[in-house]
């Protein structure tokens, strides 16, 4: 319940953080809530791969719609894969590693007996 919690959070966390700052923006936002839930670490990277892959693939088709597809159809020529899929993949490994960082971040739990 946690993930769903943390992938909801980071996507409004970085749709806010992205709509009034520049694009690494969004890592900072992984990276708390990635603090803030404490989940285990793969945990925690899926849910940042997962909701900045998402929040990025959803305003980059908004994006392209409104302008009509001019720059996608350009540089689809130039790389041999969709250009979303590249802006997912890019943005997925960058919340995820830092929701991952800030997971990590936390102290573990040291029980004072053996």
């Amino acid at each position: 319940m946690k993930f769903l919690y943390q992938t909801l959070a980071t996507i409004l966390g970085c749709l806010l953080a992205q709509y009034f700052l520049p694009w690494w923006t969004m890592a900072i936002a992984a990276f708390g809530f990635g603090y803030f839930f404490r989940n285990k670490g793969t945990l925690s990277f899926l849910a940042g791969f997962v909701s900045v892959g998402a929040l990025w693939l959803i305003m980059a088709y908004t994006i392209d719609k409104s302008t009509q597809s001019l720059l996608t159809d350009k540089i689809n020529k130039l790389f041999p894969l969709n250009v979303f899929l590249l802006m997912v993949i890019v943005g997925g490994l960058v919340g995820g590693f830092a929701a991952l960082t800030g997971a990590l971040m936390n102290p573990k739990k040291v029980s004072k007996y053996y």
